[in-house]
């Protein structure tokens, strides 16, 4: 019986059974810009991302696709960003119902932030980037569950 009332008021509020667990965050999910698709997966007990979409694809000036140009390591700027893991590291946390513990990285300006990530409905995410060590200082972005991956 307690099991159908958690599960009812679950529903209420837009958050089906599977968000009482960490699997709710995997799937694809496009960027608050739209411009980038990352599947979230579970690799061992944490949950990471990575780009398996670009809007724009092709570099510009070079016609081929777009690489990690802006990684402060020049010995890995050639890599591909589709494919890039760019989001690791994250274990759920049923006391906040969160995400925490992970990284972000931004392939814009190629930097590493803390972040948590909270799933507000069952295809949205509210994703804080931070400088480590300051949670407020940082940017909110809302990602959006890809239509046909992990669940719409």
């Amino acid at each position: 019986m307690k099991i159908l009332l958690v599960y009812i008021i679950c529903s209420l509020f837009g958050l089906g059974a599977e968000a009482q667990t960490g699997e709710a965050i995997l799937g694809v999910w496009k960027n608050g810009e739209g411009t980038v698709h990352i599947e979230v997966f579970k690799n061992k007990d944490k949950y990471q991302g990575k780009i398996v979409w670009l809007k724009a694809p092709i570099d510009d000036k070079t016609g081929k696709p777009k690489t990690d140009v802006n990684h402060p390591d020049p010995g890995v700027r050639n890599r591909p960003l589709v494919g890039l893991s760019n989001v690791w590291g994250f274990a759920y946390r049923p006391d906040r119902k969160e995400w925490s513990g992970g990284k972000i990285y931004d392939p814009k300006n190629g930097k590493t932030y803390g972040c948590t990530i909270v799933l507000k409905t069952h295809n949205t995410l509210k994703v804080r980037g931070f400088i480590e060590g300051m949670s407020w200082l940082g940017r909110t972005e809302v990602w959006q569950r890809v239509a046909g991956f992990g669940g719409t």
